[in-house]
């Protein structure tokens, strides 16, 4: 069954997409954790970081890049930034395609509250 990301990279959903290339799409988070909130996806869906092979290294290489580059397009790139990416239960994945979030505009606090 194709998960919410599958539907949006195949414009079957709406969403504000501000990046789409061969390998990833990004969008703009619907429930922002920060005034800057992007979800970078590969466009083929990878369960999670644990199905992850070889073959994905340019896939992942360029959900880098694009964090990179919309950092920068959305001026937040000088004062910081974070990514985040969960996997599984524990680390608190909710959709079961790889993606990765792109956080800032704003001071972010720890990683973890103990």
């Amino acid at each position: 069954m194709p998960t919410i990301f599958a539907k949006i990279i195949r414009g079957e959903m709406p969403a504000d997409i501000v990046y789409q290339d061969n390998l990833v799409t990004a969008f703009r988070d619907i429930q922002p954790m920060a005034p800057t909130h992007i979800l970078i996806v590969p466009n083929e869906s990878i369960p999670t970081m644990n199905d992850i092979t070889e073959a994905d290294e340019r896939v992942m290489g360029r959900m880098m890049l694009a964090a990179k580059e919309l950092a920068a397009q959305e001026g937040i790139a000088e004062s910081g930034y974070r990514l985040i990416i969960n996997c599984n239960a524990h680390g608190g994945q909710e959709v079961f395609h790889v993606h990765m979030h792109l956080l800032g505009g704003r001071p972010l606090g720890p990683m973890l509250l103990r």
